[in-house]
């Protein structure tokens, strides 16, 4: 089998004004993606998603140039089974041939950012054909689904302090979620917003919900430690990026002044990134983002590392119906994983760009066993959205 064409589209869908919600990434008036396609000669199409930035709102002409362009035209004729050697080759760029006989990385210079994004949604996509090809899900090649169901938390939470708790009720109400994840930080102004937020949703949701708080890394160390300070009555399940993913030494200061465990990731490239996280000690609850960190291949390599230390593993999941599914497959078969993200805002790319969708009963999720990842893209929804 051989890989005939590799293509990269981004996919731009507006959301109603009256389903748009703000958080401190500013309106959420769309949500963005880019889809990757690679074909065979097999008659087996894989599809994978690669993001460049936040899912809402991107501009993604970099991250399609750099797979339609670069990475993708490098891939024609080989063999897409192969998945680790692929890998190796787009890390390693035209010193490829050098790392593999030597046996270790010798990276391009753009090893982070977009390179790394890009051949996240390259990789999902070969291992969509790998799945395919055998008849069987990704979880089956990644040895085996250790859950048949995996808890899901309600994952939001935008409202001021008068309306959180009705806004976090309703989540809860759609699936049977028995956890919710809420935003605090720079979003809400104050620290003292933030913490009145968190105590109004604890008092109202009561002590059996678990709340998870997420600062999208906007609060300077100081900040976070007097958040944990004000809020460890409160119970809450994780602190999820406190402090900018650019200051891990601040990251470990924080967790190491609480006892609140610290989730952090979604905003790191590769296997390495964690390794400095951890060697740290800066985190209990790794959070990578498979179509930013690296796809399923080094995703599972970061799932290692946490089996190692004895830390969680916890996928961001927060993207189109390919992120979740991938997601949804690697998380099945890791023995460290023990939740997944869903969102409760308003996002079509997950539910519409594939015609399966994911539901959550008893604030579950089951592990589907359909071939490959599992999904089967609209290709009219493509067509209505794609860009260009």
């Amino acid at each position: 089998m051989k890989i005939t064409a590799v293509t990269a589209q981004w996919l731009h869908v507006p959301i109603p004004p009256e389903r748009q919600h703000t958080t401190d990434f500013g309106r959420i008036a769309s949500f963005d993606t880019t889809l990757v396609r690679i074909d065979t000669d097999a008659g087996i199409t894989g599809y994978g998603e690669a993001r460049g930035a936040l899912s809402s709102s991107s501009t993604n002409h970099a991250i399609n140039s750099l797979i339609n362009d670069e990475l993708g035209p490098a891939l024609i004729g080989k063999d897409p089974r192969r998945i680790g050697r692929l890998w190796d080759e787009m890390y390693n760029g035209p010193r490829a041939g050098l790392a593999l006989a030597r046996g270790h990385a010798f990276p391009a210079m753009g090893r982070r950012g977009i390179t790394i994004a890009a051949i996240s949604g390259i990789d999902i996509a070969l291992w969509d054909i790998l799945g395919q090809s055998l008849g069987v899900p990704v979880h089956q090649l990644l040895g085996g689904k250790r859950h048949e169901r995996m808890p899901a938390y309600a994952s939001g939470g935008w409202a001021p302090t008068a309306g959180i708790v009705a806004e976090l009720k309703g989540f809860l109400d759609r699936g049977g979620f028995k956890a919710v994840k809420m935003r605090v930080g720079a979003g809400d102004g104050t620290l003292a917003h933030s913490v009145d937020r968190v105590r109004a949703a604890r008092e109202g949701l009561g002590p059996d919900v678990d709340i998870m708080c997420d600062a999208h890394g906007t609060m300077t160390v100081a900040e976070a430690k007097r958040f944990c300070r004000r809020v460890a009555d409160c119970d809450i399940a994780w602190f999820e990026e406190p402090v900018t993913a650019d200051d891990k030494a601040g990251l470990a200061e924080v967790r190491a002044g609480t006892d609140i465990p610290i989730a952090t990731g979604e905003s790191e490239f590769t296997r390495f990134a964690f390794r400095d996280l951890i060697q740290l000690r800066a985190a209990d609850i790794l959070q990578p983002d498979i179509s930013i960190a690296g796809g399923i291949t080094e995703t599972m390599r970061i799932a290692a590392l946490c089996d190692a230390w004895q830390l969680r593993f916890a996928a961001h999941v927060w993207g189109g119906a390919t992120t979740f599914a991938a997601g949804l497959q690697v998380s099945a078969a890791v023995s460290s994983a023990f939740v997944v993200e869903y969102s409760l805002g308003a996002n079509p790319m997950l539910h519409e760009l594939a015609h399966e969708d994911f539901p959550v009963t008893d604030g579950e999720i089951e592990i589907p066993d359909r071939p490959g990842l599992g999904i089967t893209i609209d290709e009219d929804f493509v067509r209505e959205y794609a860009v260009g």
